[in-house]
């Protein structure tokens, strides 16, 4: 098997696996990683295999759609990447990708991440920003039972990612607990360029949604 059918044969895991996932994490939003991370690699000249696989498969790995466990979900993917029969070097370098991406770990280290890592990671927190990121900010929201906002509320000071992770506040509040904080944790010069715009854009939403909530517009 060449390196163009463990792609093809990963989108095809990929997709099937993410049908139960909610709209947030769903298919859609690894695709547009995916695609995301193939026009960054394409600027910064990185490994185009290692990038489509560790996009393909980041969310397969998460904790949320492996009954809440890091582990059970790295041991599932590290699996299914042995049984394509990958070089151990390229095995490795796909875990490392995805293990080190989150921006929940950031709360308890800010691992170090390859070029290829650096373009997954941008690619994934892109598809936080801008119109898609709000629609996903409220989706995800909305499938965990939170407000849309609380206006008593404050924004988390959180010191570690499970405080983060077990924070219920409104989905309004998660843009200045995470979205807003985005564009400035960039690696790559097409990353950074391109969430500029988004970062713009939801600031300009935020406005208005504070103007509308106020019954001031």
């Amino acid at each position: 098997m060449n390196k163009q059918e463990m792609i093809d044969g990963t989108v095809e895991f990929a997709k099937n696996f993410l049908k139960k996932a909610e709209s947030s994490h769903d298919w859609w939003h690894t695709f547009r990683v995916w695609k995301m991370a193939e026009r960054i690699a394409k600027e910064e000249q990185a490994d185009w295999f290692i990038i489509s696989m560790a996009s393909l498969l980041h969310d397969v790995a998460d904790y949320k759609l492996n009954d809440g466990s890091d582990e059970k979900g790295l041991k599932f993917v590290k699996n299914y990447l042995m049984d394509l029969k990958i070089s151990q070097e390229e095995l490795v370098h796909i875990i490392k990708i995805i293990e080190g991406i989150s921006f929940r770990k950031t709360f308890n280290e800010n691992k170090v991440l390859t070029l290829e890592g650096q373009v997954v990671q941008d690619a994934d927190r892109l598809d936080a920003l801008g119109a898609i990121g709000i629609a996903r900010t409220f989706a995800c929201g909305g499938a965990n039972g939170q407000k849309i906002y609380d206006s008593e509320e404050k924004i988390g000071n959180y010191k570690n990612s499970e405080e983060y992770q077990k924070n219920k506040n409104s989905s309004l509040v998660h843009f200045y607990e995470k979205i807003l904080l985005l564009k400035n944790l960039m690696n790559t010069k097409e990353g950074k360029k391109i969430a500029k715009h988004r970062h713009q854009f939801i600031e300009d939403y935020l406005k208005e949604f504070i103007l509308e909530w106020r019954g001031k517009n």
